[in-house]
């Protein structure tokens, strides 16, 4: 499949050279040439890593990537005709992956979008996740132990799966919402509802099977 990306940049002329260089080497561009325009795209469409321009005519593109990691991990090239230390500094602090000046070529723009899209890769995960006698396989999407299987909603499984990803492991609910649901801007109401749900099904297995525990004032992980 052709990564998306999505070009955010007002330079008409600049921005259809970058868009028929990046088509040309196997991406699919959206081009959009203001902050309001690329908050419509980066919110609405499947993007895989957003190039973005700080100097747009409505407004900096340090608040929209401020807007954009506010709620997500999206992968971020900011590119600018700013040179400044003070603007580069401020662009990877925000949460930029990385920073380019212009002007740049173009092999080293593709360069630097595959450098960024490889560091962002999820690591991959194991078909089957055990812990103590509990068994996650995550080709199947199923849980069981001792022989019992787990009947799960979908957001239950996932949320059994990032657990046991990491058995003992403390996780937030704003990092079980990004994770599970993807948008940390869900109630952590949700996270309490599914936690609850959860645990009450785990409670039906053999008692060697692991537990949820709430770590008051953190979050919650999965003991063996």
């Amino acid at each position: 499949m052709r990564p998306h990306l999505a070009l955010i940049e007002d330079d008409p002329d600049f921005a259809l050279m970058c868009r028929s260089y990046l088509e040309r080497e196997g991406f699919t561009v959206t081009w959009a040439m203001d902050a309001r325009a690329g908050k419509t795209v980066l919110y609405e469409a499947r993007v895989d890593l957003a190039v973005l321009d700080l100097g747009l005519p409505d407004g900096s593109g340090l608040e929209l990537l401020r807007a954009v990691r506010s709620t997500s991990r999206l992968p971020v090239i900011v590119v600018t005709g700013r040179g400044a230390e003070a603007d580069r500094v401020a662009g990877l602090e925000i949460g930029a992956d990385d920073y380019l000046v212009k002007p740049f070529s173009q092999r080293e723009l593709v360069a630097r979008i595959r450098a960024v899209l490889r560091r962002s890769q999820p690591p991959e995960t194991p078909e089957v996740l055990q812990v103590g006698s509990l068994r996650v396989d995550t080709g199947a999407r199923q849980a069981s132990a001792g022989g019992t299987m787990l009947t799960l909603r979908p957001k239950e499984y996932a949320l059994l799966e990032v657990l046991a990803g990491a058995p003992g492991r403390v996780f937030s609910a704003e990092q079980l919402l990004e994770q599970v649901w993807g948008a940390a801007w869900q109630q952590s109401a949700t996270v309490i509802e599914h936690v609850y749900r959860l645990r009450g099904k785990l409670a039906c297995l053999p008692a060697s099977a692991p537990r949820i525990t709430t770590v008051r004032g953190y979050g919650y992980r999965l003991d063996p």
